[in-house]
């Protein structure tokens, strides 16, 4: 029986498409007080406020407590969290996997394997094969421009014509030390072309923000010409909103960047925080992804209308391994080179 407190006809439609596992945790996680917090650096705000509410329309009654960030400044967060034995944190969702790397060898996480997680693309299984992260979602990240202030035929084709002097002071980058996108996108540059390709591009003064969100706001502003750090489910919905802008998915690969989520040990939500991660695994999520230009995880969801697919573009991508070990180098080298 589930619990009460909601209305008799919400409760009947939502138990109607739940497996009997999701009623199990649904029915726990509304003895728990209804509620879960998420840390998310997967996508823009408005993206995950709509898988938020989305969750909330499936479990009527359950609340989630959205906290959109970039990965480094969530990190941060849940690193003090645990130093002072708060954690406030239910899920987290970084974008930088060696985070989950980190924070699974520190004993961080709660284990749960989820019902969905045989469900997904293979290529976003197999992660941890020990059950304390997983893949929920995945983004591309090209170059952006404004069309306004650049010719079709004039735009970067490839990464190294982002080098091109022509695109001096006309250049937005989101930074690594905030974005686990873009220290992923700096890794993917400096295993492909040496860090040289950076030393280059700082002579081009580009403007460098925070999130790699920072470079679709400096497009439409009229700040920058270039998004060199280009997301494309972010900059695809501002394109369909109307704004000015067009992606380009350079010709020497489209960088491809995998994202996890966990459960925090410690969590006051425990069974609130389970259901979410069936949620974030589930075909309802992949289509709200889909919907935001964003790649599916799942495979009975098609990409969305006008974008393309990972599958059908030149990919490239660095190991879990090279994450780990490099992000953190790529910071460093990044502060040194770009003054910031």
């Amino acid at each position: 029986m589930l619990a009460l407190g909601v209305g008799q006809k919400a409760l009947a439609q939502a138990a109607a498409t739940m497996t009997p596992h999701e009623k199990d945790l649904y029915e726990a996680a509304r003895k728990e007080g209804g509620e879960l917090t998420w840390y998310t650096a997967h996508s823009d705000d408005i993206t995950a406020q709509a898988l938020g509410r989305s969750f909330e329309s499936m479990y009527p009654g359950l609340k989630v407590n959205v906290l959109r960030t970039t990965a480094q400044v969530a990190y941060q967060r849940v690193t003090q969290e645990l130093r002072a034995h708060a954690v406030q944190c239910d899920v987290l969702s970084s974008t930088d996997i060696g985070h989950s790397v980190e924070l699974k060898a520190k004993g961080a996480f709660e284990k749960y394997v989820p019902e969905n997680a045989s469900k997904v693309l293979d290529i976003y299984k197999g992660y941890d094969p020990d059950g304390y992260y997983f893949v929920t979602s995945a983004g591309m990240i090209g170059i952006g421009y404004n069309t306004g202030k650049v010719k079709e035929a004039d735009v970067p084709k490839n990464w190294t014509d982002l080098l091109d002097p022509k695109w001096n002071n006309n250049i937005a980058l989101g930074h690594p030390g905030f974005s686990g996108y873009v220290g992923t996108w700096a890794l993917t540059l400096r295993n492909q072309y040496g860090w040289e390709f950076f030393e280059k591009l700082a002579k081009n003064n580009p403007r460098v923000g925070r999130s790699i969100n920072d470079t679709v706001t400096m497009l439409n502003a009229g700040e920058s010409a270039i998004a060199g750090s280009g997301p494309v489910g972010t900059l695809l919905e501002s394109v369909q909103k109307g704004n000015p802008l067009a992606m380009v998915y350079p010709t020497d690969g489209t960088v491809l960047i995998i994202a996890p989520s966990s459960i925090m040990k410690g969590s006051k939500h425990l069974n609130a925080a389970r259901l979410f991660m069936e949620f974030l695994m589930s075909e309802r999520a992949s289509q709200i992804w889909v919907d935001h230009f964003n790649e599916t995880i799942r495979p009975e969801v098609s990409a969305p209308k006008g974008a393309k697919s990972a599958k059908d573009l030149k990919i490239i991508r660095p190991t879990v391994e090279q994450i780990t070990k490099g992000v953190p180098e790529v910071i460093k080298q990044w502060r040194e080179t770009f003054g910031v």
